[in-house]
C-alpha cells in the first residue's frame, strides 16, 4: 500500500506543479514531485512504526 501511494503521489504532484502552480521548468517539477513522493513514503513508514512496536511488545 505504501508503494502504491508513493507511485500515485508522483503524477499528482507533477500535475499540480504544471497546472496549479504554473511551473514550466521540468527539473523543478521533477524535484518537487520526487520530494513529495519520498515524503509520502517516509510519513507512512513513520505512522506504521509505532503500531509495529506496540505489536512487538504485546507478544512478549
Amino acid at each position: 500500500m505504501q508503494e502504491i501511494l508513493t507511485a500515485v503521489t508522483y503524477p499528482i504532484a507533477w500535475l499540480i506543479c504544471s497546472y496549479v502552480l504554473k511551473i514550466e521548468s521540468g527539473l523543478a517539477k521533477l524535484l518537487i514531485s520526487l520530494t513529495a513522493s519520498i515524503l509520502v513514503y517516509v510519513l507512512i513508514g513513520i505512522m506504521r512504526s509505532p503500531k509495529e512496536n506496540k505489536g512487538d511488545k504485546e507478544d512478549e
